[in-house]
């Protein structure tokens, strides 16, 4: 009898080890694509001249990292005065908790270098394909704030980055 408890014991303690780790890797996000289709962010009246349309701030394409990551991220002012970051033609890998970070960094090379410059979390990936949007606060130094990351936050790791060079005007 005492040998069947243990066999049980043994059996729960491998299958909740089991549902742990499945919870915290969670394999199945790299065989399962997100893809997302957002519209461009409007500020509520259509752009029927140079003034009301939205103004380009900064622009830079993604290359992978620990990811293949592709991409363009460019940041708007809109006609309302919000910003917007908006990722077009993106696409990178799937993974639990994936973030998106602008970085106090020219370029976000590597994971120390996010770490150790600074980043303000604009919000999870929408998905790991397609155009998506994410605000900007107005609070957020664009001078300071140079790079876009692709970061995951479970496992402090940045899928890919691309460095903002502001618009010429």
């Amino acid at each position: 009898m005492h040998r069947k408890r243990m066999v049980g014991i043994i059996g729960g303690v491998v299958v909740l080890a089991m549902a742990i780790t499945w919870y915290l890797f969670r394999p199945e996000l790299l065989f399962i694509n997100r893809t997302v289709s957002e519209k461009f962010p409007a500020s509520g009246k259509e752009a029927t001249s140079a003034s009301s349309a939205p103004t380009v701030l900064s622009r830079g394409s993604f290359h992978g990292l620990a990811h293949e990551t592709k991409g363009v991220a460019t940041i708007y002012e809109l006609p309302d005065g919000k910003r917007a970051l908006r990722l077009t033609e993106f696409e990178t890998s799937n993974g639990p908790d994936v973030r998106v970070y602008l970085v106090a960094a020219l370029e976000a090379k590597d994971n120390e270098t996010v770490r150790r410059a600074g980043f303000v979390d604009l919000g999870a990936m929408k998905g790991n394909i397609g155009d998506q949007n994410y605000e900007v606060g107005a609070d957020i130094d664009l001078g300071k704030y140079r790079s876009v990351s692709i970061w995951c936050h479970r496992f402090g790791v940045n899928f890919g980055a691309a460095s903002l060079a502001p618009a010429r005007g």
